[in-house]
């Protein structure tokens, strides 16, 4: 965050999962250092406090809420404690996600259904949950984190291209159901980022591969490169709708 807040999103209120680290840690604090009062989900709740810290310590606003976004409950409960105490849901970056590579035949059930319910049931649930709020309001922006993986499929990433193709897909769809409603929504697509996703990749020499492979034999993107792409898609003029961004490392290949 700056010292001097900016204000171009002044009195607007945004949601941010997976806020505890990475890019919706980064995200977060931008949108709150351009002026949104920005509320924290994710599991974690003391890394929530101090992003949140961080945050109101630089003159921001932040309220954390800790949620796990496969439970039906706290996604509902996250809803309501939004609005309860700004009254207003204008931005939600669904961003939460794990990335559990392995290849089929030695992947773990519990693996591949983590995928789905974190990085696409999660997301679809939780923005069932906050479309009356938006349409309520007249403008909103709906930013739904993809990939690369979202784009081009791959050996040993089945589980993870599924759901990342299925959250290019639902954007889509939502788009079309809300566009005249004036939400606006945006898909983003990052490329290799340095960031604690690839530590959780069950298999060790896949692990070792996209460490080695990728994040050191280029230079990879940082959580803050992201943030700015959503800054920048959710600071446009209300008749602008930044649909899609894909982002990736200048050095990075596919």
């Amino acid at each position: 965050m700056t010292a001097a807040l900016e204000s171009e999103l002044a009195g607007e209120v945004a949601i941010v999962t997976g806020a505890s680290s990475g890019i919706g840690e980064a995200t977060a604090e931008s949108l709150a250092a351009r002026g949104a009062s920005v509320v924290l989900a994710a599991r974690r709740a003391d890394e929530l406090e101090a992003v949140a810290e961080r945050i109101t310590s630089e003159g921001g606003d932040a309220l954390v809420t800790p949620t796990d976004v496969t439970e039906d409950d706290d996604i509902d409960a996250l809803v309501a404690e939004t609005v309860d105490e700004f009254g207003a849901i204008d931005i939600l970056v669904n961003n939460a996600g794990v990335m559990l590579l392995e290849r089929l035949d030695e992947a773990a059930r519990e693996h591949l259904r983590q995928m789905i319910e974190v990085n696409l049931l999660g997301l679809m649930n939780l923005t069932h949950a906050a479309l009356p709020i938006m349409q309520e309001q007249d403008t909103a922006h709906i930013v739904n984190v993809s990939s690369t993986a979202g784009r081009q499929a791959g050996a040993k990433s089945s589980g993870y291209n599924a759901t990342k193709f299925g959250v290019n897909a639902f954007t889509e769809a939502v788009r079309q159901e809300v566009t005249t409603e004036g939400i606006r929504t945006t898909i983003i697509e990052p490329g290799a980022v340095d960031t604690e996703l690839q530590e959780h990749i069950p298999d060790e020499e896949i692990k070792q591969q996209i460490e080695e492979g990728m994040l050191e034999s280029m230079t990879p993107l940082e959580s803050e490169d992201i943030a700015r792409a959503i800054a920048y898609a959710v600071t446009q003029p209300q008749h602008v709708n930044v649909n899609e961004m894909l982002i990736r490392p200048t050095d990075q290949q596919r």
